[in-house]
């Protein structure tokens, strides 16, 4: 009786681990995937920014190269 109660509170026991390990490993996971949306936000900003900076100096460069009236 009393190894069968012995392996019953290992059992628990070691459940109870796996249990905070998943818990662990959701919260990992979530802070991960928090990061990438964010990494991603921050790309098209960046994106955005540079075509911004293309586009004006295409228009200061075609001013440039207009004759002078």
């Amino acid at each position: 009786m009393f190894r069968i109660l012995l392996a019953l509170a290992i059992a628990v026991t070691a459940a109870g681990c796996g249990v905070d390990t998943l818990g662990a490993a959701a919260t990992v996971a979530a802070a991960k995937k928090k990061e990438l949306e964010e990494g991603k936000k921050t790309m098209e900003k960046a994106k955005q920014d540079i075509a911004k900076a293309t586009e004006l100096t295409r228009k200061s460069l075609e001013k440039a190269d207009e004759p002078e009236k």
